[in-house]
């Protein structure tokens, strides 16, 4: 695979990375842990070097299934991995927590649990509005001085808030939600990582799996799977959704590619700073997406993406009305 560098930080990375969540956490059941350790040593052998995680997958199994699976290769990857949220008094892990002195308690058991001395990148989940991000930035920069952190990075932030926590420590890279259907980021965020020297991460590059094609009015979400409860992918916003999906399978018949690898080949087109994280639990959806690395799509059907994606109406929030205060914060 190509490599690319997320933003001027100089954190190199395979041009498209690896999501684990999906294989512990949010799309219903916990995958075999011995299936999911083999995809992701396949992964690597296949070039992608970038790997995320966070401790609220699970939580904390995922982290403990990279750590175990990457152990043989930890001098090979890229580990990100994120802090800033906590358990209610119920369990949920619904609260924000990124005080100084909770971060550099949690840190402890990412380092454990995933087997190694030092995380590549170490994002805050969400912005706690309770905590002002210079304080969360400080905290930051005194575990990359002690050696537990390369890079610092933000997840779903303002650019006020994006531009506050690189003044006290460089933000490496933002990770948000990006995809051709969810392009809120190229309004403020995207003008704001350029200027600043900043890498973009997008996960859900395909959009929760609804840009592959595979999802239908006849899909049935099992119990834990998030899509179940989130607006856009309700039956009658799938239906109006679908008008994209057949874009990118006309596009695909063009390139002999798939929706999800023209997809991903959009987002590589867009900067060359942006390096999308496709989450999968099968080998095969694995290699159709490390495909989209070879796919060139040039000025010109750059152009006629763009003519045809402006004249198509995305359905429903992506996130439910209490998700979405998380976000753009």
């Amino acid at each position: 695979m190509k490599n690319r560098q997320l933003g001027t930080s100089g954190l190199e990375v395979s041009s498209i990375g690896l999501g684990c969540m999906g294989m512990s956490f949010g799309y219903g059941p916990a995958q075999d842990k011995n299936e999911m350790i083999k995809l992701i040593r396949s992964a690597v052998e296949k070039g992608v070097t970038f790997f995320d995680t966070a401790e609220i997958y699970g939580p904390y199994i995922n982290e403990e299934l990279l750590g175990e699976a990457l152990a043989p290769f930890r001098n090979e990857v890229v580990i990100a991995t994120k802090f800033g949220m906590k358990p209610n008094a119920e369990g949920k892990w619904i609260e924000m927590d990124s005080r100084p002195e909770h971060i550099k308690k949690v840190i402890e058991g990412s380092l454990k649990r995933l087997k190694t001395d030092v995380i590549d990148l170490y994002y805050q989940h969400r912005v706690d509005l309770d905590v002002p991000i210079e304080e969360t930035a400080g905290a930051v920069k005194d575990l990359i001085l002690e050696g537990k952190i390369k890079h610092f990075g933000l997840s779903e932030a303002a650019p006020k808030t994006i531009r506050r926590a690189h003044a006290v420590q460089p933000v490496t890279a933002l990770q948000s939600e990006y995809s051709l259907w969810t392009r809120n980021p190229e309004d403020e965020i995207l003008p704001t990582l350029e200027e600043l020297g900043i890498g973009f991460v997008p996960f859900s590059p395909l959009g929760k799996g609804f840009l592959t094609g595979k999802i239908d009015n006849s899909t049935e979400f099992v119990s834990g799977d998030i899509r179940g409860i989130l607006p856009r992918f309700q039956m009658e916003n799938r239906q109006a959704n679908q008008e994209m999906v057949n874009l990118l399978n006309k596009i695909a018949q063009e390139k002999q590619s798939t929706p999800a690898q023209i997809a991903l080949a959009w987002l590589l087109a867009q900067k060359p700073w942006i390096v999308p994280i496709p989450g999968t639990t099968k080998l095969h959806r694995l290699e159709e997406n490390i495909g989209a690395d070879t796919i060139e799509l040039t000025a010109q059907d750059l152009i006629e993406i763009e003519k045809a994606a402006s004249l198509i109406k995305i359905h429903g929030n992506r996130y439910t009305e209490a998700m979405e205060k998380w976000v753009n914060r």
